[in-house]
């Protein structure tokens, strides 16, 4: 068990999370406040939210793992998932906020049943879609929560389970997107700073960058490549990678709806690059230190413990080295904790709202008043923290994988329809609804055969060259094009009301 000064490092940050949401719950007076922030972000807290909703338990713990594990083929990763704050922004958010200033939009699926005519359909597919990837993401953010906390005090999976889910509920669920918004710019700010003091000094205690570079070479020579001659991290997954990031990311339902909070459209014009800077050095960091870790265990400085997702503790491990006054580690571990949970309160919130929006609201009971609407968003909150708990249970063996499994699932179910609505005159409701739930189950499929090595019609699917999402992006993609043509086409006053067309501004 940890020493009384790091529980009391600990218990302040949670505390003064807690007290956030406490005070973002007297700024809440209807739904619109509780979903969107009454669309009221400035630029800082806007960048540092989109910041905060990407740089997730694989900000730290995952990318700092898969480095220690296959090297510097992964570097791929820091490149394409800052790229997807920019794509986000500049692809969807400019054009859905401007149409969502004067249709109200309180989430994307308000556009998908705007854009695609399909008030019911659509929306409860898209919803429910949101909310299946949602979970599978959000299992990722708990599994990375627990094993800093297991880290820090030496305590059972399950009650780090309980303590991370009670914190991030409370705050979560009373102060709703304003908590989850000014949250983020202590815990963005934390990481930020944090990452900066921390990586250095855990590449220094490794001997340096060229040493870690020729300890990673004798180990094996392709942890120095740009990438692998075969499998995982060859050529050709690596394009597909590029894509599950930039792209399935920058339509996650946690990321896209972000842009309907910001006050004001000009600040998009600024956002895309400082987004991309600040957490672009924050990921090229961490990933090093994944290298340095490598060095370290080789070493026998550090010993990862016994379990199946070693590698998602080798950043842990290697503050502890660099840094062995335990009071000093303890903020740094802080600075883990607040990576992980920029991204946790985003996804509980957005499942709330999806569900007390698209599905209570616009489908259930379209007269319930609003008291009751931001009462059932509340509720789900909760029940989204409960299950994705207990699912987190039996971690995956990297929490990587588990969080490319939810990125992946996104791709192949968003991207299109999104794309395709906002600048394809030619979608088509039909289209729409077909590539949507062809994505979805592609995915799911593609992903469980990949995930547990399935060997089926002579295809050994842990082998495929290609990410198991870019299989699954391939099909949504010909679904929609292919249903769009032989289905009735979309109403032009629709399709003008929302800006659909080869363009980004008008203005």
């Amino acid at each position: 068990m940890a020493d009384i000064g790091t529980v009391i490092i600990v218990a302040i940050y949670f505390l003064a999370m807690i007290g956030i949401g406490a005070w973002a719950s007297k700024k809440i007076k209807n739904t619109e406040d509780y979903i969107v922030a009454g669309r009221s972000l400035d630029f800082w807290v806007f960048v540092l939210l989109m910041v905060g909703a990407v740089a997730s338990g694989m900000s730290l713990l995952g990318v700092s793992g898969l480095g220690f594990k296959l090297g510097w083929p992964t570097i791929w990763e820091q490149i394409f998932v800052p790229l997807s704050i920019g794509f986000c922004i500049i692809f969807f958010g400019v054009k859905l906020h401007t149409i969502a200033r004067t249709s109200g939009y309180m989430t994307v699926q308000d556009y998908m049943a705007h854009r695609y005519q399909s008030p019911v359909a659509l929306r409860t597919l898209s919803a429910v879609a949101g909310i299946i990837v949602s979970l599978i993401y959000l299992v990722g953010q708990y599994t990375a929560i627990a094993i800093v906390l297991i880290a820090i005090f030496n305590i059972p999976l399950w009650l780090a389970l309980v303590i991370a889910t009670l914190v991030v509920t409370v705050y979560t669920a009373v102060g709703g997107m304003y908590a989850v918004a000014w949250t983020s710019v202590v815990q963005s700010a934390i990481l930020l700073v944090g990452v900066c003091i921390m990586a250095p000094l855990i590449i220094w205690k490794a001997g340096g960058f060229t040493q870690v570079n020729e300890a990673m070479a004798a180990v094996n020579p392709n942890l120095v490549m740009p990438w692998n001659p075969a499998g995982a991290f060859a050529l050709p997954y690596v394009v597909s990678f590029a894509v599950l990031l930039m792209v399935g990311l920058a339509c996650a339902p946690h990321v896209i709806n972000n842009i309907l909070t910001i006050r004001d459209v000009k600040f998009f014009k600024w956002a895309p690059l400082i987004a991309f800077v600040v957490y672009g050095v924050v990921m090229f960091l961490l990933k090093f230190t994944g290298f340095a870790g490598a060095v370290l265990v080789k070493e026998g400085t550090i010993v990862l413990p016994q379990v199946s997702n070693a590698g998602d503790y080798v950043i842990l491990k290697s503050i502890e080295a660099a840094v062995p006054i335990e009071a000093v580690w303890a903020v740094f571990a802080v600075i883990v904790l607040a990576a992980v949970m920029s991204t946790t309160d985003r996804l509980m919130l957005t499942i709330g709202s999806m569900f007390s929006w698209d599905i209570y609201k616009k489908i259930l009971r379209p007269d319930a008043p609003d008291s009751q609407v931001l009462n059932v968003s509340k509720i789900v909150v909760v029940l989204a923290a409960l299950i994705s708990m207990l699912l987190a249970i039996n971690p995956p063996e990297m929490l990587a994988i588990l969080i490319w499994m939810g990125i992946g699932t996104m791709l192949a179910t968003f991207a299109v329809p999104l794309l395709a609505g906002l600048y394809w005159r030619g979608a088509t409701r039909e289209g729409a609804l077909a590539s949507m739930a062809l994505g979805l189950v592609a995915a799911l499929l593609f992903g469980f055969l990949n995930y547990f090595k399935v060997v089926a019609l002579g295809i050994d699917f842990a082998k495929i060259p290609l990410h198991f999402s870019a299989y699954a992006f391939i099909i949504s993609i010909i679904a929609m094009v292919v249903v769009s043509l032989l289905s009735k086409k979309t109403d032009e006053k629709i399709l003008n009301e929302t800006l659909t067309g080869w363009y980004i501004s008008k203005d």
